[in-house]
Order: structure tokens, then C-alpha cells, then sequence
């Protein structure tokens, strides 16, 4: 079970992690949280779910590139010039949808520090970690963030360029995002491998 997950009885999965990955795990997450950004304030006066449904958001897309990979453009082909309709109903998509999006990507990062934070390494050996179906999904959502918003600072834009990554060396300054990156995408494998067995 070290280093990939495992399906659970019932439902769900386990991964033991020593102490090292627990914190590279945490603080990556914590990473995406400030990325992200702060929620919304719900009030007293902010308390009725129907005017937070049409609660309007951004209307442009963020000027970060991880950001703008992590919250896309709904019509158009990335990486490709928007003509002016596409553009406006781009934008009218985002006013509507960006905050709960924006919201569900906190919960799920929340989700993977609460979890990290309620295990007990036990010395060297580190902790298993053993994940409910639901607890599982808000992991593959925020591992999966972490892999856009790594692969868009490390450039990666095709498979062809993760093959590349395998090939720096030792010095290169990017050596540990890309180890992060190959050891978050190793996670999310076989979290899913063990949800589909």
C-alpha cells in the first residue's frame, strides 16, 4: 500500500504516507487554497440561498496562467482566439459559475488538509490514510488541481512533455515540481484504479 492507494471494503481508499509525504501533501494543498483564494462572506444579510444562487461573479477570465487553467473558458478552444460571441457568452458563463466553482476547489484542498491533519504518524512509519467514497472524490478533484495548476507553471501543455520532465536533470531547478507533479499524477492513478475495483 505504500505510495498508492488501495480500495477499502465497502468503499472508498487507503494510502499510507510517511511523515514527508504528509507534508508536502499538506502544504501543497495549503499552496492551492491561497491560490485560489479567499470564499465568499455569507452574512446575516447574505443568508437567502436563492439570491447566493444568482450571486454574479468575475466576468473575465484570472490573468494567472494556473488560475485560468484551473477555471477555463466554457466556449472556445483553449489556447485559441475567442471571436466576439464566443468571448460574451464566455464571459456571461463565468459571472454565473466561477464562485461555486471557486468554492468547490476550496472544499476539496479543505478536504485533503482536514484529512492530513486528523492522522497520527506513528515515528518513522508514517500513518495509512483511509478515505470514504465522498472524502475519495473531494481528493481526486483537488489532486487533480494540483496537477493543472503544477503542469501549467512547469509548461505542460501534451503528454510529450511529461515524457520530457522524466529527463531533466538532477540540477535543474524545476527537478522538484516535476517530482511533485509525477508523484501527484502516480496519487490520483490509482486512487481512481482502487474506486473502480
Amino acid at each position: 500500500m505504500a505510495g498508492h492507494f488501495e480500495p477499502l471494503p465497502g468503499g472508498g481508499a487507503a494510502v499510507a504516507l510517511d511523515e514527508v509525504e504528509i507534508s508536502i501533501l499538506r502544504s501543497l494543498a495549503v499552496q492551492l487554497l491561497e491560490l485560489i483564494g479567499p470564499g465568499e462572506s455569507h452574512g446575516a444579510d447574505d443568508a437567502d440561498p436563492l439570491a447566493r444562487l444568482f450571486a454574479e461573479g468575475p466576468s473575465e477570465p484570472p490573468a494567472d496562467p494556473a488560475l485560468a487553467r484551473l477555471f477555463p473558458d466554457a466556449y472556445g478552444d483553449p489556447g485559441s482566439e475567442q471571436d466576439q460571441r464566443e468571448r460574451a457568452y464566455a464571459s456571461e458563463f463565468r459571472r454565473y459559475t466561477e464562485n461555486d466553482l471557486r468554492e468547490r476547489k476550496r472544499e476539496d484542498a479543505l478536504g485533503v488538509v482536514r484529512s492530513l491533519d486528523s492522522l497520527t504518524p506513528a515515528g518513522d512509519s508514517g500513518a495509512v490514510l483511509r478515505l470514504p467514497a465522498e472524502d475519495c472524490r473531494r481528493w481526486l478533484g483537488a489532486l487533480n488541481d494540483l496537477r493543472l495548476a503544477i503542469g501549467t507553471r512547469l509548461e505542460v501543455r501534451e503528454d510529450d512533455d511529461s515524457e520530457a520532465l522524466f529527463r531533466l536533470p538532477d540540477e535543474d531547478p524545476r527537478k522538484p515540481m516535476v517530482m511533485a507533479y509525477l508523484w501527484l499524477g502516480g496519487l490520483q492513478e490509482t486512487l481512481v484504479e482502487a474506486l473502480m475495483a
